[in-house]
């Protein structure tokens, strides 16, 4: 019988551990995770300001300071999950894990971008900067204890894209359905289980040596989970698509609700066929034809909004009247 003691986790490549200081910084606020935060442009988008300067603007500085708060949370995680992802086969790469970024300049970082990003969101509007501080604390929260509790993780998360989607409407002063904002639940919902289900996975037997809460998830109970929020977050945008304010003034939206079903559909495929779905955003660039379904879907939201706003014909149906 091997008495050996087991060897200790596999040191990053010198390389990465001498990254510069500066680009350590930029990799640690994870600049990719920036596309979450474009649900901020929600309520532009479907409120049709997208092309008014002034609304873009603001909404634009939303982004913006969603990304740096959101930003200061990685930093946040990371120190806290150091030891466990160096034992991580891609997340012993990061910055602070790797020890290219260390850690009391990251807790500087994170203090800097959270703190100063979250009160500049009062200068913006007040009721978005109240949606910024709550989605602050919250995911403080989650770094220090709901990320160890079943659920609540993946709510806590999805929760995060909510207050993202508010917060958007908030920062040019618009109401935002609903539906939307169930939608946009839904979605994160939808996402976050896919993450869980690609991690047990990749990790197998030692989910729980990187990630404890995993120990909590099992195939058997993810995948019943990830059929009924793939259900429900189509049904929850084809009912914004009929039955909302903004669908009255706009009667033809109905039309962009197959981009949703596709695209639902071809993330299942991804994760079910292919393995993938541990980060969403890479997926999202990765797989041409979900990008590809994006963008119609983005066009043809557009489109809609044009035609029926200046209330032309419409595939040989009356605009408003």
């Amino acid at each position: 019988m091997n008495t050996e003691p087991p060897l200790p986790p596999q040191e990053p490549p010198a390389s990465v551990r001498k990254d510069n200081i500066v680009v350590a910084l930029v990799k640690g606020v994870r600049p990719r995770q920036a596309t979450k935060n474009l649900f901020v442009y929600t309520a532009l988008v479907f409120a049709g300001q997208l092309f008014h300067v002034h609304q873009f603007v603001r909404a634009t500085l939303g982004f913006l300071l969603f990304t740096a708060v959101a930003g200061s949370i990685y930093l946040l995680n990371d120190i806290l999950d150091v030891e466990k992802d160096r034992l991580h086969p891609k997340k012993q790469f990061r910055p602070i894990a790797s020890g290219s970024l260390p850690v009391p300049l990251a807790w500087a970082a994170f203090a800097v971008l959270g703190l100063c990003g979250t009160g500049t969101g009062f200068l913006l509007s007040p009721l978005f900067g109240l949606t910024l501080a709550a989605y602050f604390g919250l995911q403080i929260a989650y770094c220090f204890r709901l990320k160890h509790v079943v659920l609540l993780d993946v709510f806590t998360v999805a929760t995060g894209f909510v207050l993202r989607t508010a917060s958007g409407g908030f920062a040019i002063g618009v109401h935002i359905s609903p539906w939307l904002m169930l939608f946009s639940l839904q979605l994160a919902l939808f996402l976050g289980f896919g993450k869980r289900r690609q991690e047990i996975v990749l990790q197998g037997e030692d989910k729980g040596k990187t990630r404890a809460i995993l120990e909590e998830y099992s195939l058997p109970f993810l995948d019943p989970m990830i059929i009924i929020v793939s259900a429900v977050t189509i049904v929850c945008y084809s009912v914004y698509s009929v039955d909302s304010p903004t669908a009255v003034a706009h009667p033809h939206l109905w039309i962009t609700v197959p981009f949703i079903i596709y695209g639902v559909c071809r993330y299942l495929y991804l994760v079910y066929q292919k393995g993938w779905g541990g980060a969403p955003d890479e997926v999202l660039l990765k797989d041409r034809e979900l990008l590809i379904s994006v963008i119609l879907w983005f066009l043809t939201v557009l489109l809609v909004f044009t035609f029926d706003a200046t209330g032309r014909p419409f595939f040989g149906v009356g605009g408003l009247h």
